[in-house]
């Protein structure tokens, strides 16, 4: 959809749908108010005789309003104006585009904007009422043969601002809005991909297709022949179950300066988990291609920052494979070698992630980071004990640690931190190798940090188990493009560009 930002007066603006905010107890916003004057009273008499109270949630489309340009006037219900901060206000966002697309107007101006939030600037409101706008917009139906078109969706939003000293402000706001919001898309559509199309190849390829054309983009993709020569015998042990050959995709975006220790993000790309020979439940297994969404928010999070310029380096890498159950699949017993030299006992095959994981992280010590962060699906233990609504983090950095936090707190898009002990450690020990690649069944989301961690000790390290955030099940089931806006924030910030 296509967006941009306007000023000056309300009750001028020809458009299709004019969308404006009232309070509880039937308190009318500047923007309202302004039109309740040119209608000569025509909203505070609608408003007393109970057509809407301004309770949160409320909608009322109004046609043929006096004294303004605009086709039709939403009137949308804010709530108590005291409680109305960033969460309600993406909420309410979410609710009018959808109440728009469905309503057969084409273009709107938006009212909403510009309003006071309790907890956000103008900036963020701006930001994220394009990536609530997308959100609720998104739908996947590309192998859907019958997919139903809207006859006429809304093709166009303006964001209206009642000072336009703030306009500069503003357009930035919205482009990186945009830009965030693409970059969930994109995560979110090779998520909602079935493994049957989206292979560790087609991932390959993907990354590939982000580099073209842009010359601050750098896509290479490593091969198994390269792998085994560099000794990733946890990546590859995984990949040998599998007739699909394992990628390593390393995405590197050059917008800082020659020679600044990038930023390096880490994706776990299973792009299907069948478990390996330790076989998970039939129950829910198709939802296993969201093994992948480590990988997917790490691409989506490069082109996110290829398109807001931003001035620093960053490097992607996702390591790609599939983990099937095959004649020389992994078997529980089974010792292998790492990139690191350290050797694993594989006591359960279905704990594969940290073990592409480990060897992307012993590779990534090239690259010199300034800090490196890991994104996976990684335990479904994290999902007990956090839920869908936060992922978790463990970091050995507390400094790290805690700008990831307020990433997560600004963008809406949060997360917890779990103790990263070395109490913890010992559970990973084994009779025959260095390490077992489980901790048994307490604090598994903890363990499987702990057993990266050993790999990670050179650098300036956390690890986001998302779990419980990267995926919807049931009836919405579906990617969330998570944690595509706080990887985003967290790269602002480090910018100094996040408002």
């Amino acid at each position: 959809m296509e967006y941009s930002i306007k000023s000056g007066d309300p009750t001028k603006q020809r458009t299709a749908c004019l969308v404006i905010g009232v309070h509880s107890r039937r308190q009318l916003t500047p923007p309202a108010k302004l039109i309740d004057k040119a209608s000569k009273g025509y909203l505070s008499q609608l408003l007393k005789r109970g057509e809407m109270d301004g309770d949160a949630g409320q909608q009322l489309m109004l046609f043929d309003v006096p004294g303004i340009q605009a086709e039709r006037l939403l009137l949308v219900g804010l709530g108590k104006a005291r409680e109305f901060d960033l969460k309600a206000y993406r909420k309410t966002i979410s609710g009018v585009v959808k109440t728009l697309d469905k309503g057969q107007a084409s273009n709107a101006i938006c009212c909403l904007s510009d309003l006071t939030l309790n907890d956000a600037s103008l900036y963020q409101a701006v930001r994220d009422g394009v990536i609530a706008a997308e959100e609720a917009l998104y739908h996947f139906d590309q192998l859907k043969s019958d997919a139903k078109k809207n006859p006429r969706p809304l093709k166009r939003l303006t964001l209206f601002l009642n000072d336009r000293r703030y306009t500069k402000k503003a357009q930035r706001a919205l482009a990186h809005g945009q830009a965030i919001a693409n970059g969930m898309t994109l995560a979110k559509d090779l998520a909602n991909l079935p493994g049957n199309i989206c292979t560790p190849s087609h991932l390959a390829a993907q990354a590939q297709k982000l580099g073209r054309g842009n010359t601050k983009l750098k896509v290479q993709i490593l091969e198994e022949r390269r792998m085994e020569a560099l000794g990733m015998g946890a990546l590859l042990s995984v990949s040998r179950g599998s007739r699909q050959p394992a990628k390593l995709i390393i995405i590197e975006y050059k917008g800082g300066k020659s020679g600044s220790k990038p930023v390096v993000l880490v994706g776990k790309g299973l792009t299907f988990d069948a478990g390996g020979i330790s076989l998970k439940p039939a129950a829910a297994m198709d939802e296993m291609k969201y093994d992948m969404c480590g990988g997917a928010s790490v691409i989506g999070t490069l082109q996110a920052c290829a398109e807001m310029e931003l001035p620093l380096n960053v490097i992607g890498v996702v390591p790609a494979s599939e983990n099937l159950p095959d004649g020389d699949a992994n078997k529980p017993g089974d010792i292998v070698t790492s990139m690191s030299g350290q050797t694993i006992e594989v006591l359960n095959t279905d704990a594969e992630g940290r073990l592409i994981l480990c060897d992307a992280l012993t590779y990534c010590e090239r690259f010199k980071p300034a800090v490196i962060i890991d994104i996976a699906t990684l335990t479904g233990a994290c999902i007990v004990a956090l839920g869908k609504h936060t992922s978790g983090l463990l970091a050995n950095n507390d400094a790290l640690a805690d700008e990831v936090l307020a990433a997560g707190t600004h963008s809406g898009d949060r997360a917890w931190r779990l103790p990263l002990w070395d109490d913890y450690q010992p559970q990973l020990d084994s009779n025959f190798a260095d390490m077992a690649n489980i901790g048994g069944k307490e604090a598994g989301t903890i363990t499987a940090a702990c057993f990266l961690s050993r790999f990670t000790k050179k650098l300036k390290w956390a690890h986001l188990d998302i779990a419980g955030t990267a995926w919807l099940s049931g009836a919405k089931k579906g990617a969330t493009g998570r944690p595509v806006p706080l990887l985003s924030q967290f790269l602002l910030n480090r910018c100094k560009l996040s408002d």
